[in-house]
């Protein structure tokens, strides 16, 4: 049969990660899409880099609307990332009536209901597996594998240098700002780690996640972003004595009101699987009302592991290529006219478990000054921790509540806080159980 022809914008670490897989596994692939998949051009500012992972056979330009303007390019790939000349070329295709693959989780994040409607009016087709979890084929799981459940909830540690930084400070007792010139320099973490440990990219893909499991819009603007960068070596080494783990974990829940939408270091068991998700690895955990909890692991970058979703898209676009939009599987799961209108609630409308760190003076009746007031304000205790200061007349005292609302523990904090005993700010962590 005749190829798909693929036009690839940005011949960079997945781009270049697609061209080579996508020749080596050449055989394989046409196989299993029932056709040839061809990259026949490719646009890329560095052209003489471009030319040397390319080869010959694939015709190059430095201007990536031409490959969207290329009448003969049936899929345009964009692997450009940020959100200006990449949700330009992306509109722009769709205008042109071609099929979409993307890697870029900003964009989907914040643009993709609009990008969503343009392709639904056009006919055409948005794929975008590989802009979360790199290899992890997460978002067909939760688009097609589980379409028989509600999801109640899912959860994710969902960026790699987050991951790893938080593994080496609990395995070495190491600083955080330690760490992050290790990561920097074995390119873990880029020259400026902001995006990645202040959450905004586990936020990102923790959206889209969330639009497909609960069929509400993308709403990357109302999610609770707070990143590891204030996070203590005390607090990890406190939480593994007490049986736990801290994650950066994505958490998007269904509630009555509405759904959490949330990105934060968490506390959770050390049993859990997901707990033990080390390194630059990712995982995510889904919980639908039918399966239980079922967990996705593997790579979350890296060239091949996200080529190998990026191809994965492209497949399936082939397979539909022919197909009556009105049969092909909706971008975010349910059908457009179908989708709910649920809020997503203010992050001090949540509920969960705590943990808190309080330093104080090491005498009677804290303890008990502390307690009244988590009681006053409807909060009880799971377990707790006390640890003096060596040398000094002062102590840690680590509490882990039972689930409470947020607005109701920073009630009970301020006042924690107002105590003449207490010798510096509360450490306020959330902690999920994840209970299958």
């Amino acid at each position: 049969m005749k190829p798909i022809n693929v036009g690839l914008c940005g011949v960079g670490t997945v781009g270049g990660g697609t061209v080579t897989v996508l020749k080596r596994n050449a055989i394989e692939i046409t196989r299993r899409a029932g056709r040839p998949i061809v990259i026949s051009m490719a646009a890329n500012r560095d052209l003489v880099r471009a030319r040397e992972i390319c080869g010959d056979e694939i015709t190059l330009t430095d201007n990536a609307m031409d490959v969207v303007n290329n009448p003969d390019i049936d899929i345009v790939v964009e692997l450009i990332g940020g959100t200006t000349i990449a949700k330009d070329l992306v509109l722009a295709a769709i205008a042109n009536g071609k099929h979409v693959v993307t890697a870029n989780k900003k964009l989907i994040a914040e643009y993709g209901n609009e990008i969503f409607a343009r392709a639904t009016e056009k006919g055409v087709m948005v794929a975008f597996e590989a802009a979360v979890a790199g290899g992890i084929p997460v978002i067909k799981a939760l688009r097609e594998g589980l379409t028989a459940n509600k999801i109640e909830w899912v959860a994710g540690i969902i960026n790699g240098t987050s991951n790893f930084i938080l593994t080496e400070m609990r395995d070495k007792g190491l600083a955080f700002a330690d760490v992050l010139k290790e990561a920097q320099r074995l390119g873990y973490a880029e020259a400026d780690p902001t995006f990645d440990i202040e959450g905004h990219d586990a936020a990102h893909k923790l959206t889209i996640m969330s639009a497909i499991a609960f069929g509400i819009p993308v709403q990357f603007d109302k999610a609770y972003l707070e990143g590891i960068s204030k996070l203590a070596a005390i607090d990890i080494q406190y939480a593994q004595e007490l049986g736990y783990r801290i994650k950066l974990l994505g958490m998007t829940r269904r509630r009555e009101q509405g759904i959490e939408l949330r990105v934060a270091p968490t506390l959770i068991p050390a049993s859990r699987l997901i707990a033990n998700v080390d390194g630059v690895m990712n995982a995510v955990l889904v919980k639908g009302d039918a399966v239980g909890a079922t967990m996705y692991y593997g790579p979350g970058a890296g060239a091949e592991p996200t080529a190998s979703s990026v191809i994965a898209d492209l497949v399936d676009i082939t397979r539909l290529h022919t197909a009556d939009p009105e049969q092909r599987v909706p971008h975010l799961a349910f059908q457009p006219s179908q989708m709910a209108d649920l809020p997503i609630l203010p992050i001090e409308e949540i509920e969960t478990c705590y943990y808190l760190r309080i330093n104080t003076q090491d005498k009677p009746g804290v303890l008990a000054d502390i307690t009244r007031l988590l009681a006053d304000n409807g909060i009880s205790v799971d377990a707790m921790l006390q640890r003096p200061i060596d040398k000094e007349d002062r102590a840690d005292i680590i509490i882990i509540t039972h689930l409470a609302v947020e607005k109701r523990i920073n009630t009970a904090i301020k006042g924690i806080e107002a105590l003449s005993s207490i010798t510096g700010a509360v450490v306020r962590l959330r902690l999920e159980h994840l209970n299958g």
